[in-house]
């Protein structure tokens, strides 16, 4: 009975599960005819992407460049001969040049070239692969600075100014645009008849002449500049390349190649703007020569205006230039300048103090009447500041008496023609105005009206013959 019971339960069982079984059977097998339509989609497929190359998924430049197969934190040929690295230089503008600050700007493209075998790939067409900033940080470069600079930066508008080309045998050309401000030092002693040589100088940072060789690309070629380069007060002469070694105690030798370039000032504008107003006013300082010496407020102010502005111009110059501890060309020109014009105040000085000496010695042998005109032309000065002159005031007096009395006489001589009076008395006039002027001409006035421009002419002709 239990026999017969437990074979009922198991073919029950069987009964439920085959159907499920030849379900799964039949989806497992596939239909021939779908095989073959499926097959056939594969092939078409396979010829579209063939026909249409843009369909090609193109490696990765990891994968052709090789890069995660290599250590890019050492250099190529590493324990080996030093790697060659190649320079040449475009200069696109010299910015500014400011002898305050002793520096200058520049901008120009630097292109490095040097073959690293680990970025070789293989190529049929030989053409090089190009690549800009992003992969800069993946490979090995040359740590490339610039001595004695102050600052600089890589121009990023629209994205970096970079640019990686690397050719099938692993030659690379690593290009930047960088903006440079650096040192130049300058010497000011002919300031500003000068001509400076300033130098932008490159070098190494981390590698010596042992791992790194740094040399000019095509020689002399390897330094370009553009034909419309030009500056506001300075003609470029030359530019140049050339190359030497820095030594630093310790850590050696370093190759370091330099950018030469010569620029001489422009004189035309410190002419118009210093040395012409400096002459006008040392000029302006004889005119007080030819002043009357009895006009003592019209010589003293002239000497003053003149002083003051020599003073100016100085001191304008010098706000534009660094506090250098020698002596410029333009300080030699414009204090000597200052000295003719301080000279001239000294000298109507002396005319001054001479003649007032001279006027006490005579009030000593004159008698009354020169008292009493003393007197009166110690008034008359102290009323308008004007010297006045005894002797001449006596004589200008008895000129017009002497004139009244030539008058009358003409008036009673009826012989004589109308026009003889007025002959006389005009030659009567000339005679006592030039013997006047002549007796009020210091002799001192009299040798500074020659002496002053014949000296500033010998100075201006030594001058310019040795800064010219």
């Amino acid at each position: 009975m239990i026999l017969a019971s437990q074979l009922v339960f198991f073919t029950c069982i069987w009964i439920t599960l085959m159907p499920n079984a030849s379900a799964v059977a039949e989806i497992k097998t596939p239909h021939p005819r779908c095989s073959s339509s499926m097959e056939q989609t594969r092939k078409q497929e396979t010829r579209m992407r063939k026909e249409d190359s843009t369909k090609v998924w193109p490696l990765k430049y990891k994968q052709i460049l090789h890069i995660e197969d290599h250590d890019f934190a050492m250099r190529p040929g590493f324990g080996g001969s030093p790697v060659p690295v190649g320079i040449d230089v475009q200069v696109e503008s010299i910015d500014s040049i400011s002898e305050v600050d002793m520096d200058f700007t520049m901008t120009f493209y630097l292109r490095h070239y040097w073959k690293d075998e680990r970025l070789a790939f293989p190529s049929k067409t030989n053409k090089s692969m190009t690549f800009d900033h992003r992969l800069i940080k993946k490979i090995w470069v040359p740590d490339i600075f610039f001595v004695h600079s102050k600052r600089s930066f890589i121009h990023d508008t629209t994205v970096e100014n970079i640019m990686l080309r690397v050719h099938p045998d692993g030659s690379v050309l690593f290009s930047v645009r960088i903006t440079v401000s650096a040192m130049c030092f300058m010497d000011f002693s002919r300031f500003p008849l000068d001509t400076q040589n300033c130098s932008l100088e490159l070098e190494s940072y981390a590698y010596n002449e042992e791992d790194l060789m740094l040399y000019w690309k095509h020689g002399n070629k390897s330094l370009n500049t553009d034909e419309h380069i030009s500056l506001s007060q300075f003609f470029i002469e030359e530019f140049s390349a050339s190359s030497g070694f820095a030594f630093y105690s310790s850590t050696g030798w370093y190759n370091r190649l330099f950018i030469n370039f010569v620029l001489r000032r422009h004189i035309f504008f410190f002419v118009l703007q210093t040395y012409f107003p400096a002459m006008l006013m040392v000029m302006l300082s004889w005119v007080s020569f030819w002043i009357d010496r009895r006009a003592v407020p019209a010589r003293v102010s002239l000497g003053i205006t003149t002083v003051l502005t020599m003073s100016t111009i100085l001191s304008g110059v010098s706000a534009s230039m660094p506090q250098v501890s020698y002596i410029k060309a333009v300080d030699v020109y414009l204090w000597v300048s200052s000295l003719f014009v301080f000279l001239s105040v000294i000298e109507y000085a002396a005319v001054n103090y001479l003649t007032t000496v001279e006027e006490r010695k005579r009030f000593k042998k004159t008698g009354k009447i020169s008292r009493m005109y003393s007197i009166e032309a110690t008034q008359a000065m102290a009323f308008d500041g004007c010297y006045h002159d005894c002797k001449t005031d006596m004589d200008q007096t008895s000129f017009s008496l002497h004139s009244e009395e030539d008058a009358l006489q003409g008036r009673c001589i009826g012989s004589l023609s109308a026009d003889s009076p007025r002959i006389q008395r005009r030659k009567s006039l000339g005679g006592q105005v030039g013997r006047i002027i002549l007796e009020n001409n210091h002799v001192i006035d009299t040798y500074s009206r020659i002496l002053f421009p014949t000296v500033y002419i010998m100075f201006n002709l030594f001058y310019w013959s040795i800064y010219v």
